[in-house]
């Protein structure tokens, strides 16, 4: 059921994005390129999908998206992780995610802990979220709450 409420966020993205000729970039940790990969079933996303960088190790994060060394698991990286692919791709709107999977803590945070970050015509925003579950099942809660919060977005 959860792949379906999926698709359908994705399709009214699509919808979004291309109504407003915005386009969208993704920046991924802790999903790993799930995130890009669920937006990759959208339709016609070569009018609306840039592209995504999966940046797992720090210095990645650091080289390539622009992170500030220190922390990775915090609101500060989600949010340059989403203006770094933004102005990587070129895109409109951007979303990352960065956290801790599990099974155990990283950094301190328990296993579950998620920073979603965006960057929407150049205004940044960050939330925390606190899932439970196995890494897989944290993971798939990840995408689908930054499909919802995307969705939410670009509604405004």
């Amino acid at each position: 059921m959860r792949k379906h409420d999926d698709l359908d966020l994705v399709e009214l993205i699509a919808g979004l994005l291309e109504a407003d000729g915005r386009s969208l970039a993704v920046a991924e940790s802790l999903t790993c390129g799930r995130l890009v990969s669920t937006l990759g079933r959208g339709s016609d996303t070569k009018t609306w999908l840039r592209g995504g960088v999966v940046a797992y190790q720090a210095e990645v994060k650091q080289r390539v998206l622009g992170v500030t060394p220190g922390p990775v698991i915090t609101a500060r990286c989600a949010e340059e992780l989403a203006i770094g692919a933004a102005q990587l791709f070129a895109a409109d709107v951007a979303i990352s995610t960065t956290g801790a999977g599990g099974p155990g803590p990283e950094e301190g945070e328990p296993a579950g802990t998620v920073y979603l970050g965006w960057s929407v015509d150049g205004a940044v925003g960050s939330m925390r979220c606190d899932f439970d579950g196995d890494p897989d099942g944290i993971l798939s809660q990840t995408v689908h709450a930054a499909l919802q919060q995307l969705e939410a977005l670009l509604r405004d």
